[in-house]
């Protein structure tokens, strides 16, 4: 795991799979995070970003966060970027659903940047100067060219991963596929190997050679669920708002890290 960590330079663009509180790939975070010098300066993409995202923030590594929801569910806010973002210590670049999804389709599909009439009429333009109007070559209309997407290391979780470098992730995808089509680097951890994924019951197989780097990390997702073989741990996530309101967040991490 600690050379899978290593891979990630300072800069670079990190995006992290699952979705909210559900197989969150905690256990590469861990690693990052124990390294001698944690990267710096990071840019976070994720869907929606939860307890993985809000330890690197938390830690000072996270310079630019690119997510439409960042959060811990019935939990509540997550409280390490919250207040990052309240006093102005990140970047929040806005994000919608369709604004991440275009830039990810302009990058498989290998255009600079995807056409939608998506944002007309809304602030969010004024938001992300970056976000250009275009022409619309077959109509009159003015459309919104969302850039693309480079991404450098996309960090998933899977239930498991065979001889030959399938991996199994189960049926709630998120974005973890296309986030495997646009990094350059795919780093998958694993409850478990196998001799043969397709031996398993359920659950969608990344196929090799999608996955660049394999680890195997039992209860990797901890906290976070990883279904069906474990659950989120309610008082863990709990334990973690109350500790950072109390202004105890290196406390918690340092427990965290202490985990084997």
């Amino acid at each position: 795991m600690a050379k899978a960590a290593d891979l990630l330079q300072e800069g670079q663009t990190l995006a992290l799979g699952g979705m909210t509180l559900y197989r969150r790939p905690l256990a590469f975070v861990r690693a990052l995070l124990l390294r001698d010098q944690a990267p710096r300066d990071l840019t976070l993409l994720c869907f929606t970003a939860g307890l993985e995202s809000d330890l690197l923030v938390g830690a000072g590594c996270v310079e630019t966060v690119r997510s439409v929801f960042f959060g811990l569910e019935s939990f509540g806010l997550a409280p390490m970027f919250t207040a990052a973002a309240q006093q102005g210590n990140i970047q929040v670049l806005e994000e919608t659903e369709l604004s991440i999804v275009s830039g990810m389709r302009a990058t498989m599909a290998g255009t600079s940047f995807m056409p939608s009439r998506a944002w007309r009429g809304t602030d969010l333009p004024r938001l992300r100067p970056d976000v250009q109007a275009t022409a619309d070559a077959y109509g009159q209309d003015a459309l919104v060219a969302f850039p693309a997407i480079s991404l450098d290391v996309a960090v998933l979780h899977g239930l498991a991963a065979d001889d030959q470098g399938n991996v199994l992730l189960n049926r709630n995808l998120g974005i973890d596929m296309e986030l495997v089509y646009i990094a350059k680097k795919v780093i998958v951890t694993v409850e478990r190997l196998v001799h043969d994924v397709r031996e398993e019951h359920g659950g969608h197989v990344l196929p090799a050679p999608g996955a660049d780097y394999i680890v195997e990390a039992p209860k990797g997702a901890w906290p976070t669920s990883c279904y069906p073989l474990y659950p989120m741990d309610g008082g863990a996530l709990l334990d973690y708002v109350e500790q950072c309101n109390a202004g105890c967040f290196d406390t918690w991490l340092q427990r965290f890290l202490e985990q084997p």
